[in-house]
């Protein structure tokens, strides 16, 4: 069983369980999946760093990602339904255990000059999105390998019925919430 996994059910369960006043097990709030998100408005022009990013996602993920394409054409953009924009990959079990571990005990303290993240990122489902700049704080990600910067959005989606359970949840795992928000 994973370390982040084992931390869940011995230390966060128990502790959910006493604060929400729930009378069942079964309704304390667990992470469901991570989805890995990322956007590439570039992929119009530049086919080729599609597959950097994809590339990327695997090391990141453990997992090969998926392609994302455009729902609808916006001539705004340039932008035609049915290219490819984007990738994504979804974690479930292991390797959403191992990868939220890896986030929040090696990536996150890596970011330069950070002060937690915003506790206000909650979509109101209990549901939290977390923006990152680049794919570097990732240790697995070696410098000269990649050909450029890329933000993505990690969305670790959580059966919790409101976003306060869901911010407790999080901050017993061991998410660096900001002070000044929280």
């Amino acid at each position: 069983m994973n370390r982040m996994q084992e931390l869940y059910n011995t230390d966060v369960v128990p502790a959910l369980l006493k604060a929400f006043d729930f009378k069942n097990i079964m309704q304390v709030p667990r992470v469901e999946k991570v989805v890995i998100n990322i956007g590439m408005g570039e992929a119009l022009d530049n086919p080729k760093s599609l597959e950097a990013a994809v590339s990327d996602l695997t090391i990141i993920a453990g997992q090969k990602p998926v392609m994302n394409k455009a729902k609808k054409s916006i001539a705004n953009f340039k932008l035609r339904e049915g290219r490819l924009i984007g990738t994504k990959v979804t974690l479930r079990g292991d390797r959403m255990w191992a990868f939220l571990d890896r986030l929040l005990n090696t990536a996150l303290p890596r970011v330069r000059d950070f002060r937690g993240v915003s506790a206000n990122a909650f979509d109101g489902r209990g549901n939290y999105t977390l923006g990152l700049h680049d794919q570097l704080i990732f240790p697995e990600i070696e410098y000269d390998k990649i050909d450029k910067l890329r933000g993505m959005e990690v969305t670790i989606v959580t059966t919790a019925k409101n976003d306060d359970q869901a911010r407790v949840m999080l901050k017993l795992l061991g998410m660096p919430f900001s002070k000044k928000e929280a």
